[in-house]
């Protein structure tokens, strides 16, 4: 078992002990992409990890901010050591619960609601967040798209490039997840 996932487990649902069904993930993708008249900005990454308790209906996702992959090198490290700081702050966190409870076990789509805290660049801030959950044939897939506004996480933005990073960026996050034995 990939280590980071084990620690990851460990952490996030050390008050969650039970004989649920854990499903996991170390390859959840997110992007994020940010539109203004000037120029796009669009990131990417498929080395999330997700975990799900279907007894709790806990989830928790973590992300390591220099995984994210840029189109543009300099964009990327302008992201990582201006806006970010992922060295001061190196992962991103959502923990949460969905607000009803699902059947894991018979295939189905539900929509689904999280309510939980996203931190980003060390600030917390509590969030619903809508999302897609499809079992098919057992397997579990996760989907959702929000947004995140920059100023609510205290992410500063220099006057002379304001005009080129959208105040608000477009998140997705998608993942397949598997038992976890």
């Amino acid at each position: 078992m990939n280590r980071k996932l084990a620690l990851f487990l460990a952490v996030m649902f050390s008050s969650f002990f039970s004989f649920a069904q854990l499903y996991s993930t170390a390859a959840a993708k997110v992007s994020f992409f940010s539109k203004t008249p000037v120029e796009d900005i669009n990131a990417e990454t498929n080395t999330g990890l997700m975990v799900v308790n279907t007894q709790t209906q806990a989830i928790a996702f973590s992300i390591n901010n220099t995984s994210f992959n840029f189109p543009n090198k300099l964009m990327q490290e302008h992201f990582n050591e201006k806006y970010m700081e992922s060295e001061k702050y190196p992962k991103s966190t959502f923990v949460g619960k969905l607000s009803e409870p699902i059947d894991w076990t018979k295939d189905a789509e539900h929509t689904v609601n999280v309510v939980g805290k996203l931190m980003i660049h060390g600030v917390e801030k509590e969030r619903t967040i809508q999302g897609l959950v499809k079992i098919v044939n057992g397997v579990p897939q996760i989907e959702s798209s929000f947004k995140v506004k920059n100023v609510e996480h205290n992410i500063q933005i220099p006057t002379i490039v304001v005009s080129k990073i959208a105040e608000e960026l477009d998140v997705k996050v998608s993942a397949t997840l598997a038992p976890k034995k």
